[in-house]
């Protein structure tokens, strides 16, 4: 049994879209992390934040992160996920760590095209604000995507090279 393929990265980097489709040519299960806190806490991330705020989510997510411990699955990760805590510590020590990296510029193009209010650290961004929240926030982020096994920029990197780069991974280390 193979152990969590674990997808990190900025909000908007494409973590979701692209955990299905390697989940799909690995033929392994998809998890969201969000998705599942959200069906356990019964409301939304933005109204979880509103009601019990920031640090209480981030305590729930660690949880969360540290059930998928015996999946062998393709795991996408929140934004924030490997920022705190231990948490990316533990995702490198149980898991392979895939950050799928963007410039500010492109993750500001494809957050500005999205609905910000479904993200409650953006609620309430846009135009130069919104830049620079994200160009502040990766910078402090970066340390810890940094870390992750495989870096590959999203955009520029296709599905069978990120396969191969799994593979290869997983093929050279055989603790995996």
């Amino acid at each position: 049994m193979g152990k969590p393929i674990f997808l990190i990265g900025f909000m908007g980097s494409g973590k979701t879209t692209w955990g299905k489709k390697i989940a799909q040519v690995l033929q392994i299960p998809f998890i969201d992390l969000d998705h599942e806190i959200v069906a356990h806490i019964e409301m939304s991330i933005p109204e979880y934040f509103s009601l019990h705020g920031e640090q209480q989510f981030r305590v729930l997510e660690s949880e969360f992160l540290k059930k998928q411990l015996d999946k062998h699955a393709v795991i996408s990760t929140g934004g924030g996920t490997p920022c705190f805590y231990d948490n990316m510590e533990w995702i490198k020590n149980n898991g392979l760590s895939l950050y799928l990296y963007h410039t500010p510029k492109s993750l500001y193009a494809r957050l500005s095209q999205s609905d910000v209010n479904k993200r409650p650290v953006l609620k309430g961004l846009s135009g130069e604000s919104l830049f620079s929240f994200i160009e502040n926030k990766l910078d402090e982020r970066k340390r810890y995507y940094e870390q992750a096994h495989i870096k590959f920029e999203q955009i520029h990197t296709p599905l069978e090279e990120i396969i191969e780069l799994i593979r290869k991974y997983q093929g050279e280390n055989t603790q995996y």
